[in-house]
């Protein structure tokens, strides 16, 4: 198990976790999501690639359409 920080919590997931089996693990999805990665503001593209490590650093906010 690895530790990472998300939105300011600490979450221990098993390494290399795919970013977005993560993001489903805490009720979202990467369609609704936009996701900055160590402070780096992700594609949903790029997105799919992430495996997770050791320390990572992710804040997750959800996409709301107004109007």
């Amino acid at each position: 198990m690895i530790q990472i920080i998300a939105n300011g919590e600490h979450h221990s997931v098993e390494a290399e976790t795919p970013l977005p089996t993560f993001v489903e693990s805490v009720g979202l999805t990467l369609d609704k999501v936009v996701v900055e990665h160590n402070g780096q503001a992700l594609t949903r593209a790029e997105a799919k690639t992430i495996q997770l490590q050791e320390g990572d650093r992710l804040e997750i906010v959800r996409i709301v359409a107004g109007g």
